[in-house]
């Protein structure tokens, strides 16, 4: 640890980790990790504003210590070209960048891309999935060859990733229980690595209210119709009773996550509600690690 004279701990400067790699590898999880443990994180970012968003985040008193900035294909192709300066740039205001990297393989994306219906950030240039992931590695190719740090996410999971980001770049090392809340629509399958499943079909259902059906478990309408439910409150109260008892019981060293899977017909409604609403409760408990994840919305 560096010291003054006086012999009292001198100042760390502000980190800054620049987040990159494929669409579909895992960014959105890592950005979301790091907001968790304390950094200030900006997705998106337009390249050449780096240098800028660094003075501008630091400049004043009580600024963040810790930033994580997500820079990827969504920028321009040349701004991309010339992250090596702008790295340099922020070196000179007195951070030292560190580039992570986000890797999958090829198969492994397109699976993702099939399984959530999401569209490829380049797909508007009417590519073709498999020629819109070639372009993108291409593309991204200089970042990654710039990268500090690469993490392979193709065999993880969101828990063993959140893991990994941690781990891997030396931010927190504990024992503590990560714990995710899913939702997932029946109809396309139980997620094959949920610890606990519980099925909400038997609950009244927001689809057949037509203003509620193209809105999701995470709008206010959606949330207020469940409240006012009796036996959506009674299940709430029976699930969280059984969990409350048995999460605590799972803490070990040889566990470090689990997932906690809601199903309902088609994953957007009851499912999501339960999922976000048990997550709430679950941070109120005091648990630290807590993410959730919409399978048939994310």
């Amino acid at each position: 640890m560096t010291t003054h004279a006086d012999g009292e701990p001198a100042a760390q400067p502000p980190s800054l980790l620049l987040v990159s790699g494929m669409s579909g590898a895992g960014k959105s999880v890592a950005l979301n990790t790091f907001e968790d443990i304390g950094f200030y994180c900006a997705d998106n970012l337009p390249a050449d504003l780096l240098p800028d968003f660094v003075r501008s985040v630091t400049r004043d008193d009580g600024a963040p210590q810790k930033l994580a900035v997500g820079i990827d294909v969504r920028n321009r192709h040349s701004d991309l070209a010339n992250i090596p300066a702008l790295l340099s740039a922020v070196g000179a205001i007195g951070l030292d960048p560190r580039l992570v990297f986000f890797d999958t393989r090829d198969e492994v994306l397109l699976k993702r891309y099939a399984d959530t219906r999401r569209r490829h950030p380049l797909s508007h240039r009417g590519l073709a999935l498999a020629d819109a992931i070639a372009l993108e590695r291409q593309v991204l190719k200089p970042l990654r060859s710039l990268a500090d740090v690469i993490i392979d996410t193709s065999d993880l999971n969101v828990h063993q990733l959140r893991r990994r980001v941690i781990t891997d770049l030396g931010l927190r090392i504990d024992s503590s229980l990560s714990l995710l809340f899913e939702s997932f629509a029946y109809r396309r399958g139980v997620p094959p690595d949920a610890d606990f499943v519980f099925d909400a079909r038997g609950l009244p259902n927001p689809h057949w209210d037509a203003r509620l059906r193209p809105l999701s478990g995470r709008d206010a309408g959606v949330r207020d119709f469940l409240a006012e439910q009796p036996e959506v409150g009674e299940y709430f109260t029976q699930v969280a009773a059984f969990l409350d008892n048995w999460l605590p019981r799972m803490q070990s060293d040889t566990r470090s996550y689990v997932t906690v899977a809601f199903g309902c017909t088609g994953g957007r409604h009851r499912s999501v509600y339960l999922a976000e609403r048990m997550a709430d409760h679950a941070r109120e408990l005091g648990w630290q690690e807590v993410a959730t994840f919409h399978r048939e919305l994310d």
